[in-house]
């Protein structure tokens, strides 16, 4: 009987890695190992490293360490749970530090057809650090403690967040995609954020992105053009 029920776990543990090998490779819930490189104003080192078939930890960061993500994913049958804790630093000055944990949950689990399209509905909370950057006059912008064009300003919120992820695959090759979302919390935080692009899978292994990216919060704006590069182990 415990052989029996060996066979079996081993069978269902195959079986659960078979499904992630034929799941998309931008889908949001895939757990596999992986390492990137991209580039988009600056290099950026990523990958995850996956602990079976259903849980996996994930890590980025830029050249000089000074935007960087760390977390880990579990898969359950509604879809993946992700926790993370991240640094981004704004076009302006500004900069933040968000620990969150979130899910992704795709359509087609809960039966609902979304056509040719991939949905994956998300949403989480979230509690948010970092500082701004407050213009000031030309007087005070002299004090030593002070950025030369402005304040920095200290701030914390604790709320949520909503959004979603789409793919389209056009052929075998070529997958869209776009995403999009906004998050409210305390001390009158908000943010928006949105884009989109194309990705190309070279095999099995290789594949590259090409995308857009904009964010607007109440630490700043973040506009960016990227193309990357992923590795898969099979």
């Amino acid at each position: 009987m415990a052989l029996l029920s060996s066979f079996a776990t081993a069978e269902t543990e195959q079986q659960k890695i078979k499904a992630e090998d034929e799941k998309n490779n931008n889908d949001p819930t895939k757990v596999i190992t992986r390492v990137g490189l991209g580039y988009s104003d600056d290099l950026t080192i990523s990958g995850s490293l996956a602990f079976g078939p259903v849980s996996k930890l994930n890590a980025k960061t830029n050249s000089d360490f000074s935007e960087w993500r760390f977390g880990g994913s579990w898969l359950f049958d509604f879809g993946i749970v992700n926790v993370s804790f991240n640094r981004a630093e704004y076009d302006e000055g500004g900069s933040k530090n968000t620990y969150s944990i979130g899910t992704y949950l795709p359509l087609n689990v809960l039966g609902v057809d979304t056509g040719k399209w991939m949905v994956f509905p998300m949403a989480g909370y979230s509690h948010t650090d970092g500082e701004t950057l407050t213009p000031t006059d030309s007087e005070v912008a002299n004090d030593s403690s002070i950025a030369s064009d402005g304040i920095m300003t200290q701030n914390t919120s604790n709320g949520g967040y909503i959004g979603a992820f789409l793919l389209r695959p056009i052929t075998k090759e070529w997958t869209v995609l776009a995403f999009g979302g906004g998050g409210m919390g305390s001390n009158d935080y908000s943010n928006v954020w949105g884009g989109g692009g194309v990705s190309y899978k070279l095999n099995e292994n290789n594949s590259f992105n090409f995308y857009g990216y904009i964010s607007d919060d109440d630490y700043g704006k973040i506009n960016k053009l990227g193309v990357s590069y992923t590795y898969e182990f099979q």
